[in-house]
């Protein structure tokens, strides 16, 4: 039985993100997984690494349990919106205060190369924005994509084996465009969940 933790880095209940993260687990249920979430926007923690990498910051207790989640799944369903090229900052403060080394990766002593932690997992990246994705593909290159894939992910053992793009068709933004636009995007992630993707 496949576990699966969907993890959505959108701050507010009420977003596309989370009728997306509903969409998948439904599928996933569906195909016998056992699902566990990480809502981040609704945890309890200092989303600042305060001493960097000098000093470690004990880890609250909403993040411990997230930690465990992960360490449970096989596969990690990362949901969240494109905010000025990458991801909210919550989310980010979430990366920066859970995949540290000793946890997500162990450092090699001397040298700046490290050994991931949490090989053998596997990622689904859901990603939505308000401009089109040629237009995020073409213009801007991927740029978030590609360091949450190869910086962050990757560098940890994880294998990012699907990216879905949701955007807008036009140029009106995503929470405009009409409901039935909306519906399909929602309806694709439930099917992803399906085949657990």
């Amino acid at each position: 039985m496949k576990k699966i933790v969907i993890i959505n880095g959108h701050p507010y209940k009420e977003s596309l993100n989370y009728a997306l993260h509903a969409a998948y687990r439904k599928g996933a249920l569906e195909a016998g997984a056992t699902v566990e979430d990480i809502c981040i926007g609704e945890l309890s923690f200092d989303p600042n690494l305060r001493h960097g990498y000098s000093k470690r910051m004990d880890l609250e207790p909403d993040l411990l349990a997230a930690w465990e989640k992960i360490q449970r799944a096989d596969h990690l369903v990362w949901i969240y919106p494109q905010w000025w090229g990458f991801m909210p900052a919550v989310t980010k403060g979430f990366l920066d205060r859970l995949f540290l080394p000793g946890l997500a990766f162990k450092r090699k002593e001397g040298t700046v190369m490290a050994t991931p932690s949490l090989k053998g997992k596997t990622a689904h990246i859901i990603h939505t924005m308000d401009y089109p994705v040629w237009y995020y593909k073409w213009i801007i290159r991927e740029g978030g994509i590609k360091i949450m894939k190869k910086v962050i992910l990757e560098f940890c053992g994880i294998k990012t084996k699907k990216v879905t793009y949701i955007g807008p068709s036009g140029m009106t933004p995503i929470k405009h465009t009409p409901e039935a636009y909306r519906q399909k995007h929602i309806e694709r992630v439930e099917q992803a969940g399906r085949q657990l993707m």
